[in-house]
């Protein structure tokens, strides 16, 4: 998989994860993958429920050692 750009979010609580991910999505071309990193617990539910609301498609999620990646096609 081809990332197109990535965010790194550790370290920031809700709603600045989104917040970032949504400035960057909005730099990508149709179908652009973005990746992001994040520490906040609440951020699976965050970026679930945001890319239900957009449109976008979450491709995948990984965790690992308290650190959250996400995979997010611009729709």
């Amino acid at each position: 998989m081809e990332v197109n750009v990535t965010v790194d979010t550790k370290g920031m609580a809700c709603p600045m994860p989104i917040v970032k991910a949504k400035k960057a999505l909005d730099s990508l071309e149709s179908g652009g993958i973005m990746q992001v990193l994040s520490t906040d617990k609440g951020s699976l539910n965050d970026f679930q429920a945001w890319v239900k609301q957009t449109g976008h498609e979450l491709i995948k999620h990984e965790e690992d050692n308290g650190v959250y990646t996400f995979y997010v096609r611009k729709k």
